[in-house]
């Protein structure tokens, strides 16, 4: 399903050129991406330890890198980057991220009507059978302002 955009979205190219933003804070990148799906990374950062005994980084994080793969991902199936907004994102969080490594998060946008995305995903350190979170939500599409 494709929207009316002047362009069509590049994500490794929007990671690239990416100033700023809350994402930006957290350093989350582009890793890879389909029609439908998107997968972002998260690099270990001692800023982002939620508990100072483990190392651990806190799940904050990790929900900020699952919003964005999911958005990225509904980017990716509406043809454009097109405003949206998140409506609801359940996270099952079932494991702390290995202090040091690269978590990855994995969006997929599996379905779209006239205003809702639908979407799924989960989190891992480097073993996709092993995941940290599993996420499922929807976007609502917000009219674009001329």
């Amino acid at each position: 399903m494709s929207d009316q955009s002047s362009f069509v979205f590049d994500p490794a190219r929007f990671f690239a050129a990416r100033v700023g933003g809350h994402g930006g804070l957290l350093d989350i990148g582009y890793h890879a991406h389909g029609d439908d799906w998107a997968e972002l990374s998260l690099p270990y950062d001692e800023r982002l330890i939620g508990d100072e005994r483990s190392g651990v980084m806190a799940s904050g994080a990790i929900i900020t890198l699952m919003d964005m793969a999911t958005s990225v991902a509904t980017w990716l199936k509406r043809g454009g980057f097109v405003p949206q907004a998140t409506l609801d994102l359940r996270v099952d969080y079932l494991r702390p991220a290995t202090p040091g490594r690269v978590v990855i998060g994995r969006g997929e946008c599996y379905r779209l009507t006239r205003s809702i995305a639908f979407v799924r995903g989960q989190a891992h350190d480097g073993d996709a059978g092993d995941p940290l979170a599993h996420v499922a939500g929807t976007f609502m599409f917000t009219p674009v302002q001329s």
